[in-house]
């Protein structure tokens, strides 16, 4: 079973984000405050659930929660300032929106620039260390996953609804057959036979 804080005497919240290496749409990031007292036999990292169980934790943390929020940072944005800057946009975002301020904050992965003057730690792997960075994968992993299921249906010859913009052979094959849309991501690799894109 995951860790339900590092410090037993400050208001902390676990943070996390989606979508960092898709080739299309938006990095998402969440932030999490639960209950000192929070306990869960399945919540886990969000890449070990499956979507079904995802979903239904969704419900299950936005209903427990102390406070919580997602933020999403567009590709266009993604373009102009680098994914890990665009990634660490999304969680100070979601941070700034949680109705509670924070007094620590646990970050999955090992970048992060300080927030507000919080004190923060890097986690690699921490969404499968602690239940608030496990529950802030699994807010942004779903609410990223509904948002590529909608733009999928503006263009569907990508499969969105089922790669989520990741660089699957189908998608890298529709993008060289169609070209890219308003969603893609200009700044990644996004054609086989070249490593970057002239516009």
């Amino acid at each position: 079973m995951l860790k339900s804080f590092l410090y037993h005497n400050l208001i902390e919240a676990g943070c996390d984000e989606a979508g960092r290496g898709s080739l299309s749409g938006p990095v998402v990031a969440a932030a999490v405050i639960l209950p000192k007292n929070f306990r869960h036999d399945i919540l886990d990292d969000s890449k070990k659930l499956t979507a079904k169980q995802r979903f239904r934790l969704r419900d299950e943390i936005i209903d427990k929660a102390i406070a919580w929020k997602v933020a999403f940072v567009d590709n266009d944005e993604i373009d102009r300032m680098n994914i890990l800057r665009a990634s660490i946009k999304a969680m100070h975002l979601a941070i700034g929106g949680l109705s509670v301020k924070p007094q620590f904050l646990l970050i999955d992965g090992n970048r992060f620039y300080p927030y507000d003057g919080i004190g923060h730690k890097t986690i690699i792997k921490g969404d499968g260390l602690y239940f608030s960075i496990a529950a802030a994968s699994v807010l942004a992993k779903t609410f990223r996953d509904d948002y590529m299921d909608k733009i999928h249906d503006e263009y569907p010859v990508y499969g969105w609804k089922h790669n989520k913009g990741y660089g699957t052979a189908d998608h890298r094959k529709a993008i060289e057959e169609h070209g890219i849309t308003r969603y893609h991501r200009k700044s990644f690799s996004l054609y086989k036979s070249q490593l970057s894109i002239d516009f």
